[in-house]
């Protein structure tokens, strides 16, 4: 269940392909990361695989059903997305927030229900966010803004889960702090997780599944251990380097090799 996948997909921005030909697919029931160089395709592929851009050609299909055919409500109530830069109604507080996130399970005229407000409680809870609810989400850290908005896709109760670079503008504590709290929504409540990462030795870390990008085109997908080696690294990011085992986890970490440094003056 929740498997996504992409057969021959094109998808472009007027007459500029970004994403070409590209066959994948992301196992069900993981947390997968893309990772690529800069405007390699990452956060396209996102957009194309949650139905917010056309393919040119190809599809995209959702435990084998194409989601372009599938009902608008439908689809969100089975995926959710927190884009790269959500923009935050003015003044809006973090419960209130959240609670958007409730609106693919609403019918007209349809009161809010107890079963809203206990997924509203219970995304506030698991993001740690309950004792902000009456806080304006504009006025809190990127870190504790980055949760309310993961509470808000929380709220909408699916079980596929697509983030894209939700590390992006936080510091190194802050960054852990939602990479942590998204491994624990998989392990705790079983969620599978896309999610656009920059930083590989994070995505080693925190993902079951990777998938490299590079000019649009899969450069490589697998378990990290097997994917991430310092060839792959040295011809997608131009980057030469060493892969050694990080020393808490044991995952794969990408050391660049030092630049030569030129001998200093004599005086």
């Amino acid at each position: 269940m929740n498997q996504l996948a992409a057969q021959r997909l094109d998808l472009r921005y007027g007459d500029r392909v970004v994403v070409q030909g590209l066959d994948l697919t992301l196992p069900g029931g993981a947390v997968t990361a893309i990772v690529g160089p800069n405007a390699c395709g990452k956060s396209t592929l996102l957009r194309g695989l949650v139905r917010l851009l056309t393919p040119a050609a190809g599809t995209v299909t959702l435990d084998g059903s194409d989601i372009h055919r599938m009902p608008a409500r439908a689809l969100a109530r089975r995926m959710g997305l927190l884009p790269q830069q959500p923009v935050t109604p003015e003044s809006i507080t973090v419960e209130s927030l959240v609670r958007l996130g409730r609106y693919p399970h609403q019918r007209m005229l349809s009161p809010w229900s107890a079963a809203d407000q206990a997924a509203v409680e219970e995304a506030l809870a698991r993001t740690g966010t309950d004792g902000l609810r009456d806080q304006p989400v504009d006025r809190l850290s990127g870190g504790q803004r980055q949760r309310a908005w993961i509470a808000l896709a929380l709220a909408q109760d699916t079980e596929l889960l697509l983030l894209d670079e939700p590390t992006t503008f936080l510091d190194l504590r802050h960054q852990l702090e939602v990479l942590d709290l998204v491994s624990d929504l998989h392990a705790q409540a079983g969620r599978t997780v896309v999610m656009v990462l920059h930083d590989l030795g994070q995505a080693a870390r925190y993902a079951d599944h990777l998938v490299v990008l590079d000019g649009g085109r899969l450069a490589a997908a697998g378990p990290p251990a097997e994917v991430l080696t310092a060839e792959l690294v040295e011809r997608v990011f131009q980057v030469p380097c060493l892969v050694v085992p990080d020393p808490e986890t044991g995952t794969p970490l990408v050391v660049p090799r030092a630049r030569t440094r030129s001998a200093m003056p004599v005086r």
